[in-house]
This record gives structure tokens, C-alpha cells and sequence, in this order.
């Protein structure tokens, strides 16, 4: 029987980067907690909202989704921003003790809105763009 191979050559996240992370999506209704293939990961009804993991590299990553606008500004930004080719609107920043933690609460934001149903996006107070 075929089998996933081990990641264990990617470092668990640290648990203040979940922690963090916790407080920003678990106040969005219906946003879920799990465990990835590798790191943690929030969906809501499904659908991946933000994914927190350790690279091969040792670095620590977040995804989530942008609208395409965005994407493309991410794109050319360059670090900590970077494009991942899991589908053609999921963006992420690598985590440090530079990261923005206002920026990114505004995009994890941003990503919840972009992949829940209507009603419940429409619960969720938004930054003024």
C-alpha cells in the first residue's frame, strides 16, 4: 500500500507563530483549525483559508488567498512575499521578527472573505481599503 511520504525534514511550526496565527482566524465564524501534511492549516466550510509550515529551508511560511490584483503585486514585491503555484490566487509571506502582524491580519482577512460563502464573509468587519 502506498504511503505519504515523511516531511520530516520540515521543522513543526512554533507554537507562538500558531498562537498568533489562532488569534486572528478562530474569530471568523465557522473557521476550523487542523493539522496539514504539514504545519496547521484554517478552512472554512472546506476551503482553505491560511496555512502556517516549515520549509525544507528552515524557514517558516503562511498561504492564504488574494485577489488577483494582488497576486500580481506579490509576485513582483519579492520577499517576504512569494507566489505559490497551489492555485492561481494563493500568495504567502515567510514569518520572522520582521513579519507585520497588522499587514498580515488584514490578509488572512481578506483570505477568509475570498473563500467563504457570502453570509458569513458578510459577518466579518473588514479594513477600509
Amino acid at each position: 500500500m502506498w504511503q505519504i511520504p515523511a516531511v520530516s525534514n520540515r521543522p513543526p511550526v512554533p507554537e507562538h507563530y500558531v498562537t498568533r496565527l489562532r488569534g486572528i482566524l478562530q474569530g471568523f465564524p465557522q473557521c476550523r483549525e487542523e493539522d496539514a501534511w504539514a504545519g496547521v492549516r484554517w478552512r472554512v466550510q472546506g476551503r482553505t483559508v491560511a496555512h502556517v509550515f516549515g520549509g525544507e529551508d528552515q524557514r517558516f511560511r503562511i498561504t492564504f488567498r488574494a485577489e488577483p490584483d494582488e497576486v500580481l503585486a506579490f509576485q513582483h514585491l519579492g520577499a517576504p512575499y512569494f507566489k505559490v503555484d497551489w492555485g492561481d490566487n494563493v500568495v504567502g509571506i515567510l514569518l520572522d521578527d520582521d513579519t507585520d502582524w497588522e499587514e498580515l491580519a488584514e490578509l488572512l482577512t481578506d483570505s477568509y472573505c475570498l473563500q467563504a460563502p457570502d453570509r458569513l464573509a458578510a459577518q466579518v468587519d473588514r479594513p477600509d481599503d
